[in-house]
Formats: structure tokens, C-alpha cells, sequence
């Protein structure tokens, strides 16, 4: 009697593992589903055309890069604008007509530049501002431990305000 409690609850256990394991692996599926889903939508594929040449995710490491990583523009521009619209219109404006006084990240003009002007299809950079404020954003390995050194606090080095936000 005793050996077939223990079996019971050793079956039990094993079965538990076993649908936990099984939920793990179908969450993992649906997760690559979704970003494969998410990377074949046009405003991604916009991105990779039109903004990885400069703000590219891949870049090994920071000493490297020519303009800042698109996850970090998501992140300050997020900080300004929580509401689709208002990222969006920021986002879209400030790529149509990159100059330095409307610059919200200084830091980055600082050691940038200003981004030079391009000539964009509007539609299209609201395209890739929608995606941007809807997705995770492919991010460079170097990234997170760049953010603690460099924005302790939330601030940037540039420190820049826009409506009275920083």
C-alpha cells in the first residue's frame, strides 16, 4: 500500500512537470509566432530599410555606432509621449525635419550630431512610428549595461525638456 502511495505521488509529480513543461514550450511557440508575425509586418520591414542602416541593433559594441539605437529613441521618446499619437507625430516629425533646437536627445546630437535630413515618405515613417511604439524593439547586447552607466536616474546625459516633461 505503501509503494503505491509513493508511486501515486511520484506519477503525480512527474505529470504536473510534465504539463507545466508543456504550457513553457506552447508559450515559447506562440511568443515566436508572434514576433515572426510582428517581423514580417510592413512597418517593421520599413525599419530595417529605412532606420537599421544607421540605428542598426546589431551593432557589436557602443564605440561602434554612428547614430543611437532605435531602442534607445523608443525609450526617451516614450518618457515624452505615453500616448500613440503624440509619440507617433514626434517621432515623424522630428525624422522629417531633424534639426538641433527640437532635438530631444541632446546627449545623442551631442555625440552624433543632428541626424541628417532625408527624404522620407511621411506615410511611411508613421508606419515605422507605430511599429516602434508597439513592439519590442531588437536592442544591442551592450545596451542595458550603456543605459545604467550613462542615464542613472532616467535622465540622459543631454538632459533635453519638451512640455514640460523630461
Amino acid at each position: 500500500m505503501k509503494n503505491k502511495i509513493i508511486y501515486l505521488l511520484v506519477f503525480s509529480l512527474f505529470m504536473v512537470s510534465c504539463t507545466s513543461k508543456k504550457k513553457e514550450v506552447n508559450q515559447i511557440i506562440e511568443n515566436s509566432e508572434k514576433i515572426t508575425m510582428l517581423q514580417n509586418s510592413e512597418g517593421y520591414n520599413l525599419l530595417k530599410t529605412q532606420c537599421y542602416a544607421c540605428h542598426n541593433p546589431n551593432i557589436v559594441s557602443h564605440n561602434d555606432v554612428i547614430a543611437p539605437p532605435m531602442a534607445a529613441i523608443k525609450k526617451r521618446y516614450s518618457r515624452l509621449y505615453d500616448n500613440k499619437e503624440e509619440f507617433v507625430n514626434a517621432v515623424t516629425d522630428w525624422a522629417m525635419d531633424p534639426v538641433k533646437e527640437n532635438a530631444i536627445m541632446r546627449g545623442a546630437v551631442m555625440q552624433f550630431n543632428v541626424m541628417p535630413k532625408q527624404v522620407f515618405n511621411k506615410k511611411e515613417l508613421q508606419k515605422i512610428a507605430n511599429y516602434i511604439f508597439e513592439n519590442e524593439l531588437e536592442q544591442p547586447e551592450w545596451f542595458e549595461n550603456h543605459e545604467r552607466g550613462m542615464h542613472r536616474g532616467g535622465g540622459g546625459n543631454g538632459r533635453g525638456m519638451r512640455n514640460g516633461k523630461s
